[in-house]
């Protein structure tokens, strides 16, 4: 990758201040908040499909006039309720990959990071995993872009592993990627449908690193 989430830049200047919103942009900032919380705590109640716009506006205590002022369908809502809690979990993994130690272990701490900070948010994780089956083309392309930070993360910290002869120069990376990515999400299932809790799932993901790893290490 020419250039990751994970590169420490140089400092920069102050950001100005954002402008003061007027008294209608915040009206509007606190109507969409409204509507994401409601429509939050629904998609994480029934699933994706059964939670409708109209029990969505109701939930937030307006009209679907409003809802549809804000976001064009249910897809974006979603999208955008999603693409939230994902900024959370990225920023945890990101910080979590830059410790100290092999690679099998910076991405078990960065993963298992992640593990716990979606963790309170598992009804939504099979909310996506539902909408996959219903909208599969439309979701895939989305679910990309969205996941994409994080799934950067994985791969650049495997090429750093490369990079430092620790891993075979000649590893295929997005393959080792996306079998430890694919196990992550997997072990979502066994939260679930076992009950297991994110210390459970993070020990379970650091044995399948490990041995998804185990090929590639240099001799």
């Amino acid at each position: 990758m020419s250039q990751s989430a994970l590169e420490i830049r140089p400092a920069e200047e102050p950001a100005a201040a954002a402008p003061r919103l007027n008294r209608r942009q915040a009206a509007k900032v606190r109507t969409r908040q409204k509507v994401m919380a409601a429509a939050r705590a629904l998609f994480a109640e029934r699933g994706y499909e059964p939670a409708t716009i109209r029990d969505i506006a109701r939930g937030a205590g307006m009209s679907t006039g409003a809802v549809f002022a804000n976001f064009r369908d249910k897809a974006e809502l979603f999208d955008a309720v999603l693409a939230e809690d994902l900024e959370r979990v990225s920023t945890a993994l990101t910080e979590a990959l830059t410790r100290p130690g092999d690679t099998a272990t910076r991405l078990e701490a960065g993963l298992s990071a992640a593990y716990h900070a979606s963790y309170d948010q598992l009804p939504l994780v099979q909310a996506v995993v539902a909408r996959a089956w219903f909208q599969p083309a439309a979701a895939e392309k989305r679910s990309r872009e969205a996941l994409g930070p994080l799934t950067g993360a994985v791969a650049f910290t495997i090429e750093e592993g490369v990079s430092r002869g620790e891993l075979q120069k000649g590893a295929d990376v997005p393959l080792l990627a996306s079998l430890i990515w694919e196990g992550f999400v997997a072990n979502y299932r066994r939260a679930a449908y076992d009950g297991w809790d994110a210390a459970r799932m993070s020990a379970h993901l650091g044995l399948q690193i490990r041995a998804i790893l185990a090929g590639a290490l240099a001799r």
